[in-house]
């Protein structure tokens, strides 16, 4: 049930994304907003619900095969989206794309990590599959395992190794391309998911973990939000 949700709203929102094209093309920066929210939507609803199954045997190997397979799919089905602020920040700093467009593109990331959780909170609500049993009542399932210096500095390090990835392999065969990076995501996941979760996404740990930002705000900004930007501009810089 839960593959056949997230394959519903990939369907979904592959078919709102081709809407969009046709019926706004002329209107660019509407069409920018809607196509970066839709995609940003996708991967965030179904981040969410692959935390659900991260408890299903066996461990870890169904949650990490489920993470490559649907970051190959968010690969081939959402090209030229970033969904992810500190992606938007590379076209910024070098001049691709202008401020206020990308100002756009990051509030279209976070409207839609927000449209995201209140949408899969509605669908556990209904408790179609077992994993959905209780999902509501765990309140804030805070990802941070460790202390606060070291999850600053893995978040940090991940979204380097992540960005500085990405830009490697910018020259490679589409279809290479997006089974590296999604074979990379994995390799984080693994490597550092138990720790912070691996989210190095400002935007999705917000849909992910909204009810933790209430009472430690300035923790989790300092850990999934500062900690992947900075790592991004660090980049920017050195490269």
């Amino acid at each position: 049930t839960s593959l056949l949700l997230m394959a519903g709203i990939m369907v979904a929102v592959g078919l709102c994304r081709r809407l969009t094209r046709r019926r706004l093309h002329a209107h660019q920066r509407l069409c920018t907003f809607l196509l970066e929210m839709f995609s940003t939507f996708q991967i965030c609803a179904c981040t969410n619900e692959l935390c659900l199954l991260g408890n299903v045997e066996p461990k870890p190997h169904t949650a990490l095969t489920l993470t490559y397979g649907f970051t190959v799919l968010h690969g081939l089905t959402l090209t030229g989206s970033t969904c992810n602020p500190c992606g938007t920040l590379q076209p910024m700093w070098g001049g691709g794309i202008s401020v206020k467009m990308g100002g756009l593109k990051i509030a279209a990331q976070f409207v839609a990590a927000v449209l995201a959780r209140v949408f899969m909170h509605f669908i556990w609500s209904l408790e179609m599959a077992e994993p959905h049993f209780g999902a509501l009542s765990q309140g804030c399932s805070s990802p941070m395992q460790t202390t606060e210096t070291q999850a600053f500095c893995i978040e940090l390090l991940f979204s380097v190794v992540f960005q500085l990835s990405v830009l490697r392999v910018e020259g490679v065969n589409p279809k290479y391309k997006v089974h590296l990076i999604a074979l990379l995501i994995t390799m984080l996941v693994y490597a550092g998911g138990n720790l912070t979760g691996a989210i190095f996404n400002p935007a999705l740990a917000f849909s992910l973990h909204a009810n933790c930002f209430y009472d430690k705000f300035f923790s989790y900004s300092l850990v999934y939000w500062i900690a992947p930007s900075l790592g991004k501009f660090l980049i920017l810089y050195v490269f």
